[in-house]
């Protein structure tokens, strides 16, 4: 049983769906990702994304690009990358990298399966990368034994649903809507249909994510998505807070009350 594996059935016995959290590599600072996510994983978060910061995003909201753009001046690196996967898999929590193709293209897609295998990660989520240009990456990832997690939305046809699915090995990833990463006042009333629609064409847990940021929403999404992804909203917290011990106050009472959520 993998990490992604395990999670999910933990949270299937507790009759609640898992809490996964992302944050980028090098936000506030190297080292203070690392002590994030690790106060995220302490408060209630089961899974972990790791953003690798790049300096073109296509799905990122203007708090995620404001976080990823400090991270790049911080001097971020993907070495720097799975060096905070392996010191936030240390926590027991199942730990993936969030990224697009282009930086893992260039790195080397074998090289980077095995590396972030190497590093305690349980596997990657990659936005852009299509089922149809996707078969490298999934040869690398089986054969250095992570998993594999692409996305559906909203208007993905049934067969486009089925072509996903069938890519993902820890679980599908339903955006919520059509735009951009960010925290907002209701979670669009697509994402349940999806829930369903996906859930036709795979076995695997459907996670939502784009929009949740409070407890309430964690509640809400819980009700029907085995996994409920929030990230612009811890991000907000950090770039709020005052100094780093007032961020990671801030990321462990929302971290709690996201939990407490989708424990509803």
């Amino acid at each position: 049983m993998t990490t992604l594996q395990a999670v999910f059935e933990k949270a299937r016995a507790e009759d609640r769906a898992a809490l996964v959290g992302y944050l980028p590599a090098g936000f506030p600072t190297k080292d203070g990702a690392i002590a994030a996510a690790t106060a995220m994983v302490e408060a209630g978060c089961d899974v972990i994304e790791i953003g690798l910061p790049y300096s073109d995003p296509l799905m990122d909201g203007p708090t995620i690009q404001d976080a990823v753009h400090r991270s790049l001046t911080n001097g971020t690196r993907i070495a720097d990358v799975l060096r905070t996967v392996e010191g936030v898999a240390r926590t027991g929590a199942a730990t993936l990298v969030m990224t697009y193709w282009n930086p893992v293209d260039r790195y080397g897609a074998e090289r980077f399966a095995r590396d972030l295998a190497s590093a305690g990660g349980a596997g990657t989520i990659t936005p852009d990368l299509t089922p149809e240009e996707a078969g490298a990456w999934i040869e690398a990832s089986e054969a250095a034994g992570i998993d594999t997690v692409f996305l559906v939305a909203p208007s993905s046809t049934d067969d486009r649903i089925a072509k996903v699915a069938a890519c993902c090995t820890g679980f599908v990833y339903a955006a919520s809507l059509m735009g951009v990463t960010g925290a907002r006042e209701s979670v669009s009333a697509a994402a349940e249909g999806l829930v369903k629609r996906t859930r036709s064409h795979t076995e695997l847990p459907v996670c939502v994510g784009l929009g949740v940021g409070t407890g309430a929403q964690a509640a809400e999404v819980a009700a029907y998505a085995d996994g409920v992804i929030v990230g612009s909203a811890f991000i907000r917290r950090l770039l709020d807070a005052p100094d780093e011990a007032s961020g990671l106050a801030a990321l462990r009472e929302l971290a709690r009350e996201l939990a407490g959520g989708v424990r509803r």
